[in-house]
């Protein structure tokens, strides 16, 4: 399987401490890839049937700041603030047009600030708190929900696994 990432940061996202390679393309697409191969490849976690299927998987990955994440939390979830990720989901809304070699599965928006503050509160780096809300939202993308405390555990171990994956 193939993936098309679409990667879009801000100019200046990054601090000078801060690592380059933190929003790096090729690093997200390798990581993606790995990540993908291993819940498409594992028949005992749910993963839509299209994805597992699919020749190309094609997503969208931006980095923002809170501002512009607050105001997408507002116009789409109704929340007020900023939020660390949000997901946008293609295959919510997938019908029969969307069957074929090349699936779309949304768009994965985190705020950078949000996880900076995020990663010194967890005493963790800037990189493990970015790998960790990207892998959350791509959850999402695949179907992934937590609306109560059993599918919040489930969720939160996959992550586990898949940061412990590299």
């Amino acid at each position: 399987m193939e993936l098309d990432l679409a990667l879009d940061r801000e100019e200046g996202a990054l601090q000078a401490s801060e690592s380059g390679d933190l929003l790096d393309e090729t690093v997200w697409l390798q990581q993606l890839e790995h990540w993908l191969q291993i819940v498409c490849g594992d028949e005992s976690l749910d993963c839509p049937t299209l994805v597992r299927s699919a020749e190309e998987l094609s997503l969208g990955l931006r980095f923002i700041d809170d501002a512009t994440i607050a105001d997408l939390n507002s116009t789409w979830r109704q929340k007020t603030g900023p939020t660390d990720v949000l997901s946008f989901a293609a295959l919510d809304d997938a019908g029969d047009w969307m069957e074929g070699p090349s699936i779309e599965l949304g768009d994965i928006v985190v705020s950078l600030e949000t996880a900076r503050r995020q990663a010194q509160e967890q005493g963790h780096s800037l990189q493990r708190e970015l790998r960790w809300l990207v892998s959350h939202g791509l959850l999402h993308l695949l179907g992934w929900d937590h609306p109560d405390d059993d599918s919040l555990a489930a969720m939160l171990a996959l992550q586990e696994r898949l940061l412990g994956d590299g």
